[in-house]
């Protein structure tokens, strides 16, 4: 075959015959006819796996990569200059459209600030309701999405609870936004969150649009809140700088016309947002719940093609069949086209926000690739995914090869976060590692951190603070490599370590929990499960066990499923009883004691 001729296929884990069919160009009996012949007997409405369809795609002429893959490898390639890459999901990903069919939708953008500065009270005014009156303490109660008018133009609002929900979303992949509504409060200036939502902001690679709110309260300095955005890199027109500046107060309405304007000439300009609706859909969720008389609900943002009454739709591992569309009015609508927002029903499940909807052809083809995500989820859980750490960093200093290493830096107070930060700045001459602060902050490693760590492929360094429950829990799903030090000179150490091909974590085992087996059960062959019960701590599932007998360690192992009752669960805590089976052993006896460990770096 010329290699010239191959052609670039993105295929999901699973899709139907008649599917494949499509996305290659050729009949359905073509390839029923091809994959008879390497013994795969399906009809058109069946579904085939990737490896099976790459076979086909190559037969075709065309060089077949997995969703998954195609993923990761859009989180390491550069966006724009001087801006981390955005990872389009393949779906989202508009490079295999035809020129000729892609028309400009409505932009995108992402309202973030700092708590009470006036975030949902601006776009409130916007859209001329009452939301924001009926919220507690001025927290955006559900993340909802809005489309409102200017001169003639649409132009969608996403109004999330902060920029963690918003960097949330970007780590499951879906890149939702084209411009971020960065709101600063006149009065109060920027604050910690301001900072994070801007991290967050250029993390995401996205235009930033300042609107700085409460012009007319008493106290405002709209300059210094200039000089302060200044001096984190976003410098105003006014300065001499390229960033859009808007002066607006939600209470009169001032300058709001303003804000749209810019929000269209930055868009027009630096994102120039298109998409073909005349295909498929292709969105995200933006949230979604249970709701009674409907079921499963889901907000979702069209984003490509038009979705429709009628269409078979999958979400994750979430399947369905749209029985009903509202836009953000309420109202009814028969379909919606790209940067559309719009309430779907008709969904088995709730689906997690930030994943990415699609249409198939078939319910049957929707349901087969649900149910083939939940069980790569599974996998993913038993296995999670790592990404950028001090080890992979060593692998490649070793090769020659020239590394950027993103950090998120968090410390107990400012002084420490300023003695870490220019220890790392002295590790900027070497040539073979370019170091990059994408992220800092002070307090606790939260989830928040964790998430802008995953999207940016970065390593989170904790000095003299240690995570939450929520983001020790999300580092583990994500893969996000989180290091804690109490000495500043270990943290540079290390990382020159890596690079020199030297490094070597130091690592102990860290007591969790203890549970003693009270019966052994063994079905079909499979490994023994030993029913246990649970007297100390917690027990959780992949945790590094002992099993003692008499007192004397019979095995060292690693805890490979842990149910209660029938069902698969993260963990289960102190007087509970749980299933427990282990990845290489088998020979349990009643009374023996499982100690469940966690591995964690010494140096804490």
């Amino acid at each position: 075959m010329d290699i010239a001729t191959v052609k670039k296929l993105i295929l999901p884990a699973t899709l139907t015959v008649a599917e494949l069919a499509e996305r290659l160009g050729v009949s359905g009996p073509q390839v029923i006819k091809y994959l008879m012949t390497n013994g795969v007997a399906a009809a058109l409405n069946q579904a085939v796996d990737f490896e099976t369809a790459a076979l086909a795609a190559d037969h075709f002429g065309f060089e077949a990569e997995s969703e998954d893959a195609a993923v990761e490898a859009a989180v390491e390639a550069t966006g724009v200059a001087g801006q981390p890459g955005r990872a389009r999901h393949p779906l989202l990903d508009l490079s295999g459209e035809d020129p000729a069919t892609l028309v400009p939708r409505p932009p995108v953008a992402a309202v973030l600030g700092h708590v009470d500065h006036g975030k949902t009270s601006l776009l409130d005014v916007i859209r001329k309701t009452r939301v924001a009156a009926g919220e507690a303490g001025g927290i955006t109660q559900s993340i909802g999405a809005y489309q409102v008018m200017h001169k003639g133009r649409p132009i969608t609002f996403i109004d999330t609870p902060g920029h963690e929900a918003f960097t949330a979303m970007r780590a499951r992949g879906a890149d939702v936004t084209d411009i971020a509504i960065l709101v600063v409060a006149a009065d109060d200036g920027v604050m910690p969150q301001t900072e994070e939502a801007i991290q967050h902001a250029r993390g995401a690679g996205v235009p930033i649009v300042v609107a700085v709110n409460k012009i007319d309260k008493d106290g405002a300095n709209p300059d210094r809140v200039l000089q302060q955005l200044a001096d984190r890199g976003l410098v105003s027109e006014q300065y001499g700088g390229d960033t859009q500046v808007v002066r607006t107060s939600a209470k009169s309405g001032d300058g709001l016309d303003d804000l749209l304007e810019n929000i269209l000439v930055t868009a027009d300009i630096l994102v120039q947002p298109k998409a073909n609706p005349k295909r498929a859909a292709v969105g995200t969720v933006i949230d979604s719940h249970l709701e009674r008389g409907r079921g499963p609900i889901a907000t979702v943002l069209v984003q490509n093609g038009t979705l429709k009454v009628g269409d078979n739709i999958v979400a994750g591992a979430v399947f369905g069949k749209v029985r009903a569309l509202l836009d953000d009015s309420g109202r009814k609508v028969q379909g919606a086209g790209p940067s559309t927002p719009v309430v779907v029903t008709g969904l088995s499940d709730v689906v997690v926000a930030g994943e990415v909807l699609h249409v198939t052809d078939t319910e049957r083809a929707a349901r087969t690739l649900a149910e083939q995500r939940a069980l790569a989820q599974k996998q993913r859980q038993v296995q999670p995914v790592r990404h950028i750490s001090l080890a992979s960093l060593e692998a490649h200093a070793a090769e020659g090869e020239t590394k950027t290493l993103n950090l998120v830096l968090k410390a107990e107070a400012n002084g420490s976060l300023e003695a870490l930060r220019g220890q790392i700045a002295k590790l900027g001459d070497d040539p073979a590692v370019k170091i990059k602060v994408v992220g800092e902050g002070v307090g606790a490693v939260s989830e928040s951190d964790v998430n802008l760590a995953k999207v940016s492929d970065a390593i989170v360094i904790g000095f003299n603070v240690r995570p939450d429950d929520r983001a020790r829990a999300a580092a583990d799903d994500l893969g996000v490599d989180v290091r804690y030090y109490d000495v500043v000179y270990h943290v540079t150490e290390d990382i020159e370590k890596a690079v020199k091909g030297m490094y070597e974590p130091r690592m102990v085992e860290v007591f969790q929990g203890r549970a003693e087996v009270r019966r052994v059960f063994t079905v079909d062959g499979k490994n023994a499960i030993a029913g246990s019960h649970v007297l100390d701590g917690k027990i959780t599932r992949n945790a590094v066990c002992k099993v003692l007998r008499d007192g004397a360690e019979v095995a060292h192992s690693r805890i490979e499923a842990l149910k209660r009752f029938k069902d698969d669960v993260r963990e289960v805590v102190k007087d509970y009883d749980c299933g427990i089976t282990l990845a290489d052993f088998n020979e349990f006896q009643e009374g023996d004691v499982i100690e469940a460990y966690v591995v964690e770096q010494q140096n804490l």
